[in-house]
């Protein structure tokens, strides 16, 4: 995993020295872009790092206005930490096979700033921010993709944000769905 990163390598997306401080508390990006439709295996664990999965915005998505409903954010959310998590090595249902466990959501704080459209392509990111035995908190963006984005690491973040939230997972016995302690393997993925 590149930690360094410049913000020129492949995927490699670093916060503007503004955006840095307490409104934002990702201070560092090593993140992957994956392709629309799959997911390569990248090592993006790291606390603060931005993992990025690009979205279009579909009819489905969008309410009577022509904008996208606000529920459809928390479906935004949720696919971009599956790919994190895939792009971690975690397959969710082959986890559940093998531990006889899964992670739910147990707690969301969403905050919206601008309407996104039909047609818009979005890039959705999820950056673990805490780690604990039983649970995991992942602050999760969705910014409107300019031509600008591919060119520069973070152009004008602000002007693109259009909705912010963390999102609490607890770790799960899927036969009773009451809440246990992680096994040691999965915990080891991620930093504490």
């Amino acid at each position: 995993m590149n930690q360094a990163g410049t913000g020129k390598e492949p995927g490699v997306t670093l916060p503007a020295p503004d955006q840095q401080g307490p409104r934002n508390r990702l201070c560092r990006a090593a993140g992957a872009v994956a392709p629309s439709g799959g997911s390569a295996a990248h090592e993006v664990a790291s606390v603060g790092a931005i993992f990025q999965w690009p979205i279009r915005v579909y009819w489905e998505d969008t309410d009577a206005g022509g904008i996208v409903f606000y529920a459809n954010y928390l479906k935004f959310f949720e696919r971009s930490r599956t790919e994190w998590l895939r792009s971690l090595g975690i397959a969710q249902q082959r986890l559940k096979d093998e531990t006889g466990g899964l992670f739910v959501v147990t707690q969301t704080s969403i905050r919206y700033l601008r309407p996104a459209r039909l047609d818009d392509e979005l890039i959705v990111t999820a950056s673990l921010i805490e780690t604990g035995r039983a649970s995991l908190i992942i602050k999760q963006q969705a910014l409107l993709k300019t031509e600008q984005t591919t060119q520069t690491p973070n152009p004008g973040q602000a002007d693109r944000l259009l909705c912010e939230g963390s999102i609490r997972i607890g770790w799960v016995d899927a036969a009773n769905l009451k809440p246990t302690r992680m096994p040691a393997s999965l915990y080891a993925r991620f930093p504490s």
